[in-house]
Parts: C-alpha cells; structure tokens; sequence
C-alpha cells in the first residue's frame, strides 16, 4: 500500500518510471491499452490494479478488462489511503511511463502536434492534451522546463487522453522547432499579440477548399502544423515566439482580455483539424 502511495510523489514516479491512473474513466483507457499491447506481443501498460467490490458491480467492464492483471479487491479505506484524492473513486491502477521519444513521432510523419513550452499547472496541462485527443493531434510535446505529464492531477484531468497519444517530455523548444523545420512541419506560435488572425486563416482556408480568389492571410492551416502554447501566466517566452514561423492570434470579440491557455489551445487546434480533415474529403 505504501509503495503505491509513493507514487503520488515525484522522486518515487521517476526512480521506478510508474504512475497511478485513479478513477473509472482513467483505468479504463489504461486497461484498453494494456489489452492491445498485450494481443500485439508488446508489453502491457498496467502493472496492478486496485478496486472495490461498490466499484465493480457499478463498472463490470473494467473487471473484464483487467482479465489477466495482477488485480486486488480493496476497501474504500485501504483505496483512500493509496490515493492521490480527497474522494476516491473505487479503482486505481498503476502504471508504466508511456512517454515515447521525438524520433519516434516525427518518424510517423504527424499533422499536428501540440507543444507546451514552460507549462506549469499540472491541470492545465491535462486539459490541453485532452483537447489535442479531441482535435485528433498526432503528439502533444511538453518542454523540459513544463510540469510532470505523470502528476496525479494532470493525469486526471487529461480523463483518460494519456492513453490515447503519443507524448514527449522533457524537449528542448528550439530542437522541437528544428526538427519539425526538417520534416517540412510549419510552426506556429499561439499569441495574442500575433501579426495572423486565427479566423482569417480559417477563411483563407475555406476559400481555398471551394475554388474562390482569397487574399494571402499568410500561412496555409491545412498544413502539417506544431502549435506552440505558453505558461499560463506570461505565454510564450519572447525567444520561444522568436522560433516560431508565426505568431497566431485567436481573436476576441468580447470584453475579456484573453482566452485562458485550455480554451485558447482548444481552439487553435481544432482549427488546424478542421482544415485537415476538409482537406482530405473529396
């Protein structure tokens, strides 16, 4: 019990490359994983799983899907005591680090990736990676100076999203920018001081799609793109949006000064995956 405690610190997640996914949602997509690793002979992602009977006979699924792990019934005091929350949720599972490295991503030939350059709150990170898994991005990269992807509260708040994309940790923004530079990936640098106009470039973009003249707006969105987003405080460092090809602002029509980092990411980045995804229709 107290090993899997330790987890919820980072000294003992780095020392044995392990995290806990606590709740229904979380350990199902772990699960999920796991089960095809395993049937594709790769190892597993899951190394133990923790549950109370309340929680099973609400969520039968996962028992099934824990066919073949190392799986242990515990109390609710016993689960809270292994916990990262105030409140837990019936089940945790802990896990091996899936962080892949920037060879491996770049080498699948991506469409969008997602770089959080000096993000600092673990939920906030969560978020975004959560809204480049609904947007269908092929990578979300964290820089070295970014919070820990394995933070209990960060993976919670990707609610189950880790699983589902690649992600790199602990990249250097200037290497990331070179890299995808090689690959013929444009960069472009979230910022609300940006000299582009996020709607214009998706106007540019539909005009483009439907045969009709449209002024230059200055970067083709359908293109293979690396989005840069900033800490939440002070955005992109003045040599971070220096690296980029553009900097992109998301227009605000109301009164609010700026959009908060998730929402603004969200934005951008279903942008790009609007105009991805028309252009592969016929």
């Amino acid at each position: 019990m107290r090993k899997v405690a330790q987890l919820a610190g980072r000294p003992a997640r780095l020392k044995r490359r392990e995290f806990l996914a606590e709740g229904p949602q979380a350990v199902r997509e772990a699960l999920v994983l796991h089960q095809k690793r395993m049937a594709a002979g790769e190892p597993g992602v899951v190394y133990e799983v923790y549950a109370s009977e309340s929680c099973l006979d609400r969520h039968p699924d996962l028992e099934a899907l824990a066919d073949g792990t190392t799986a242990f019934l515990a109390t609710d005091e016993v689960l809270a005591a292994m916990a990262d929350t105030v409140n837990p949720q019936g089940i945790l599972a802990v896990c091996g680090f899936l962080d892949v490295s920037l060879d491996t991503v770049l080498d699948a030939r991506p469409q969008l990736i997602a770089a959080l350059c000096q993000v600092r709150d673990p939920g906030n990170a969560g978020t975004v990676l959560r809204a480049a898994d609904a947007a269908g991005a092929d990578a979300v990269v964290l820089t070295a100076s970014s919070v820990d992807i394995y933070n209990p509260k960060a993976v919670r708040s990707t609610a189950g999203s880790l699983f589902h994309l690649p992600v790199v940790l602990g990249a250097e923004t200037d290497e990331l920018v070179a890299r995808c530079r090689e690959r013929g990936i444009g960069v472009l640098a979230a910022d609300g001081n940006g000299e582009l106009n996020l709607d214009r470039l998706q106007d540019q973009n539909a005009a483009r799609r439907l045969g009709a003249p449209a002024q230059d707006a200055g970067y083709a969105l359908e293109s293979p793109t690396a989005w840069l987003f900033g800490n939440e405080a002070q955005g992109l460092a003045e040599e971070e949006l220096a690296l980029a090809d553009h900097r992109v602002a998301v227009p605000v029509y109301g009164a609010a000064e700026s959009l908060n980092l998730g929402t603004a990411a969200t934005v951008c980045l279903y942008a790009s995956a609007r105009s991805q995804q028309a252009r592969s229709l016929p």
